[in-house]
């Protein structure tokens, strides 16, 4: 099994932090986000990993890490950056996605690995308690994201302001199952490029595209044990949770 850790943006919403920093070497509790993920998927038995650079990539290369670089970074989002990694992807086991602006408890590593479907979503259901902690208004930063009985995906990454349109949030970890990881290639570079001559399009479009064809969309239903953070404020909640004792009622570090 292997992961690929996206890892290319230039994290504007934490500058001056991020201004000769990668997001997901910025630290909480003394390691950087980047380094607990890596520990925390060795841990559950993911030993091969590779990370996707763009902004400040010898920040990371330097600390030892396998790279692959994405040259136009600033230019492009997400999903790009992780079909550069594409050669480097597994033939005949799962592959692991993971953002650079997020960590998470082994427990919600393993709640992933044991998942079968095509395509497996790990998704918040107590999501409210920390975006509550984030934004003054929770629905301002929300996205739809629906599910049926047996757990698949059936609308993700919409726009709201119902909380009933919100079965949970997607967290930014997922796994797609070794044989349809081929098909997920062919799926990206099926897409138009737009006039820039680049792919453009966010992962949960990309993800709601694939529903749309017919792909299993599965979620991986956890209770916290994840953060993101993506601005100096989030950073400063943490720290702050972190420094109190009360970010373990969050994650455990």
């Amino acid at each position: 099994m292997k992961a690929v850790h996206l890892a290319a943006g230039e994290g504007t919403r934490l500058r001056p932090i991020t201004e000769d920093l990668p997001k997901p070497l910025v630290e909480l509790g003394g390691r950087s986000l980047l380094e607990r993920n890596v520990d925390t998927l060795e841990a559950a038995g993911v030993d091969e990993q590779v990370v996707v650079t763009g902004h400040c990539a010898d920040e990371i290369r330097d600390r030892g890490y396998e790279t692959v670089h994405n040259p136009v970074y600033d230019e492009t989002d997400m999903i790009y950056s992780l079909f550069c990694a594409a050669d480097a992807f597994p033939e005949d086991d799962d592959l692991v996605i993971s953002y650079g602006d997020i960590v998470y408890e082994e427990a919600v590593v393993d709640a992933l690995l044991e998942c079968d479907a095509p395509l497996c979503v790990v998704v918040d259901r107590e999501w409210r308690r920390l975006w509550e902690l984030r934004f003054d208004d929770p629905l301002d930063d929300a996205e739809t994201l629906s599910m049926d009985d047996d757990g698949r995906i059936h609308e993700i990454g919409g726009d709201t302001d119902d909380y009933d349109e919100i079965d949970a949030q997607y967290t930014g970890l997922l796994k797609v199952r070794a044989d349809h990881v081929d098909e997920l290639v062919e799926e990206y570079r099926s897409l138009e490029a737009g006039a820039d001559g680049y792919v453009s399009i966010d992962t949960t479009a990309f993800l709601q595209r694939l529903i749309d064809g017919g792909w299993n969309v599965e979620g991986v239903p956890v209770d916290g044990k994840w953060l993101e953070v993506d601005s100096t404020q989030d950073l400063e909640t943490y720290r702050e949770l972190y420094r109190s004792g009360e970010l373990s009622e969050i994650l455990s570090l």
